[in-house]
């Protein structure tokens, strides 16, 4: 059967990605795994198996290489699922509400939209629920300005208004909001305070990960502001400061310094890192993974212009059960290795 050129008519686009320029040939199938959470490297040859991928426009074979600036297309005959949403009575923890805005505490292990392989629960699904006829940004997500990953806990403004929308979007854009996190770290900082630089962007090995590119040749700068909280030997809580907003920037800056958020799987967290090699001190590790089984990150202040008065607002979380006894464990073994 001939290959026919990929005509947007006929079907919706579900994903695309263009290569970087620092993109070795790699394999179509492996490329897309490295893109897409959740997938199978099954779904993926099945959905080339089914000529619904395409590489350049044209259909492709699981076994294509992709290369340099390459736009790969994932490209099915139904739409795709998180355009379909559904409001849910959903729980929502609502910090504040009025007729412009909503800030809302958003617990660790919830989606903020839905996306492949989480189609519902979400905190957009929730949302659409509570308040009608959301503005959509420009990645068509009802109410949503900026997002926190599902495993990170904390504060969250929602645009009820197109006006609110466009005002909170700029505030973001030129970074004059106000966001403060509390992130538990591997390893005994060296200064008390101090800035992280570099570059964020997709990593060229998994592109489920963010990688920092000092020499600013790939990705978008980012900065990260810390200064210690509390110092724990081997772990030490910090607080962050963002001046710019990346994709896993606190993740990713803190892995390229050698310090890696406790119990972070995808950035390395999740081993013992810093400490002793005794079996006691192994179990009480494992002990504090089970306690938080995610990053120990949490978004806890959050402030803005309000897009209609013009006031300053401000919120303030407080960490959640699991931030809190971890944080408790530590001081508990601190205190006995003192003794």
């Amino acid at each position: 059967m001939a290959l026919q050129e990929f005509d947007p008519e006929e079907g919706f686009e579900h994903f695309k990605f263009t290569a970087s320029e620092g993109q070795e040939p790699l394999r179509v199938d492996k490329f897309l795994m490295n893109f897409i959470e959740n997938a199978t490297r099954n779904k993926i040859q099945q959905a080339a198996k089914s000529g619904h991928i395409f590489v350049n426009d044209k259909p492709v074979k699981s076994n294509y290489k992709v290369k340099a600036k390459d736009v790969v297309r994932v490209v099915f005959a139904h739409p795709p699922y998180e355009n379909l949403l559904v409001a849910e009575a959903i729980p929502l923890d609502i910090v504040y509400e009025d007729h412009a805005v909503l800030v809302v505490n958003k617990p660790a292990g919830m989606v903020v939209h839905p996306g492949h392989g989480n189609y519902s629960g979400t905190l957009v699904n929730g949302l659409i629920y509570h308040i009608e006829n959301l503005p959509k940004n420009s990645n068509e997500r009802p109410g949503l300005v900026h997002r926190i990953d599902k495993d990170t806990s904390g504060l969250l403004v929602v645009a009820k208004t197109e006006q609110a929308m466009t005002h909170l979007a700029k505030q973001f854009f030129d970074h004059t909001t106000e966001r403060l996190y509390y992130a538990l770290v591997w390893g005994n900082l060296e200064k008390d305070s101090g800035t992280i630089t570099g570059h964020i962007g997709r990593s060229l090995k998994n592109r489920l990960q963010m990688d920092v590119f000092p020499e600013g040749n790939f990705g978008k700068e980012a900065i990260t502001h810390y200064r210690v909280i509390e110092r724990f030997s081997y772990v030490t809580l910090v607080e962050c400061q963002l001046e710019t907003g990346r994709t896993h920037q606190i993740r990713a800056h803190f892995k390229h310094i050698g310090h890696p958020l406790f119990n972070d799987e995808r950035y390395g967290g999740n081993q013992i890192l810093k400490g002793t090699t005794f079996t006691k001190y192994k179990q009480f590790i494992q002990n504090c993974f089970k306690v938080i089984p995610r990053q120990a990150l949490h978004a806890k202040t959050l402030g803005f212009i309000h897009p209609s008065n013009g006031e300053k607002m401000s919120f303030v979380s407080e960490l959640p059960d699991d931030f809190k006894e971890i944080l408790e464990k530590w001081r508990s073994y601190t205190q006995n290795q003192k003794l």
